[in-house]
């Protein structure tokens, strides 16, 4: 595949950069030559976005037509084909999860008037009385990782709701809101709506402090300045767990390895600690089992289902895993005859699912979040409580237990609960995946016409 070249877009052109990078991918090649947005040329399409931005919806027709261009469509030189093989390469996901992430990344670009109409109370309130849900602000800035392309919907979400956007994409995955941007464009968007900014990590902490809202996705040390920012919407690192409070069947076995192992393990909400009241060792290892029987396949083959790394990540990740492994049992190592990396004939390095033990359900492993199919199991009892349980992005309940499930929701850092064997990510429109994010896009204006009703009126005015 030949190098391709991306600058940095804005006022719907390229504006080469002569500070370049280059993008290699898993196997050590070339990818891209990348041209970095200097922190001028951000403040240039900043200054030029906030000029021209006036807050109008481009209209849910417009966003259609450019998710249809994504999934399908030649743009910039680029075939959807192209594009699959690029993020495959620079990512590490598997082809078959690029091309199942397209099909996300349309079916939630389509149903964003539904999303919005779904996360908004009712508006009317008869006689001339209702309100009205607006941007927060006129520029927005989304500040993307590279562990999945799904993620960009967000800041899509934005551009339907009237903000101008600026897009810093994740330093692997150029690529995805590159073609975005393009389709975008191509489907009637006003080119001094967007900018797209490959750039440093620097200029796009300067994005967020400039912009009117804004979203980041990354680690806990990339996201940890945001925490508690109310303009921005932080997503990073998730944490999924499941409670099983019920003997390990075939049916609770399938779910949970699906749970921790769909797209390669690298979803936010993928599974990555299970607390049980059974027998510890025999749940970890009859998921270490199950899990050690996936195929080791380079990302581009048809049957591939786990993610591959480069050199460098995989030597990160390496002694990561080394040093839980000291604190921790290994039931994977009983039952994986492979080594825990595993380095492919094209130069990419596989890393086996990993199942520990911790001896309890304080362990600070637990909660752990690993780029790929990665479980800490814990026991729990009573005396624990729900302090295992915080600090989830899900929170899978395997129990018949009502109280534990109320205290569940109750809790402020449990994101979302979900009950029985429903995968992590089932959502349909409405259903927050972490807050309500229509709502910290838009907010209520009040608008009362002059065909009012004059006593509803005057009561609401005296009181």
């Amino acid at each position: 595949m030949s190098v391709v070249r991306i600058d940095p877009v804005t006022g719907g052109r390229p504006v080469p950069s002569s500070d370049r990078s280059t993008l290699l991918g898993v196997t050590g090649e070339p990818l891209a030559d990348i041209g970095q947005a200097p922190r001028l040329l951000a403040q240039a399409a900043l200054n030029e976005l906030r000029r021209n931005a006036d807050g109008v919806p481009p209209g849910a027709e417009l966003l259609v037509e450019a998710a249809r261009l994504f999934a399908s469509a030649d743009l910039d030189g680029e075939s959807i084909d192209d594009y699959v093989n690029r993020v495959t390469l620079s990512t590490g996901l598997t082809a078959a999860t690029v091309r199942l992430a397209v099909e996300d990344l349309v079916k939630e670009i389509v149903a964003l008037p539904a999303t919005t109409a779904a996360e908004l109370p009712v508006t009317d309130f008869g006689s001339g009385f209702r309100t009205r849900w607006v941007p927060r602000g006129r520029v927005f800035a989304g500040v993307m990782a590279s562990n999945h392309p799904v993620p960009n919907a967000t800041w899509v979400q934005a551009v339907y709701h009237g903000y101008s956007v600026l897009v810093r994409p994740g330093s692997r995955d150029p690529f995805t809101p590159r073609r975005l941007v393009a389709a975008l464009l191509r489907a009637g968007l006003p080119a001094d709506r967007l900018a797209f900014l490959p750039s440093s990590r620097e200029v796009g902490e300067f994005l967020l402090r400039k912009a009117d809202r804004g979203i980041i996705y990354g680690g806990r040390q990339a996201v940890e300045t945001w925490q508690g920012d109310d303009s921005i919407a932080v997503r990073g690192p998730g944490s999924t767990k499941a409670f099983l409070d019920a003997d390990l069947d075939d049916a609770l076995l399938d779910h949970l390895v699906t749970s921790a192992s769909f797209d390669g393990g690298t979803r936010c909400t993928n599974l990555s600690a299970v607390l049980t009241t059974r027998p510890v060792a025999e749940v970890a290892d009859r998921l270490a089992r199950r899990l050690s029987t996936l195929p080791v396949l380079p990302a581009d083959h048809p049957d591939a289902s786990l993610l591959v790394l480069d050199a460098h990540r995989a030597e990160q990740i390496r002694r990561q895993t080394a040093e839980l492994r000291t604190e921790l049992t290994d039931h994977s190592a009983r039952h994986d005859a492979h080594e825990p990396f595993v380095r492919l004939e094209n130069g990419s390095l596989l890393p086996r699912p990993l199942v520990l033990s911790a001896d309890r359900a304080g362990h600070p492993a637990v909660g752990t979040e690993l780029p790929f199919p990665f479980i800490v199991v814990a026991p729990w009892t009573e005396a624990d409580g729900t302090a295992p349980l915080r600090e989830s992005l899900v929170l899978n309940l395997l129990t018949e237990r009502e109280d534990l499930a109320e205290r569940a929701l109750l809790e402020p850092t449990v994101r979302k609960v979900t009950r029985g064997t429903v995968l992590p990510w089932t959502a349909v429109p409405g259903i927050p995946h972490d807050d309500n994010y229509t709502q910290f896009l838009l907010e209520p204006k009040g608008v009362v016409s002059g065909d009012i009703d004059s006593k509803a009126g005057r009561h609401l005015a005296s009181t």
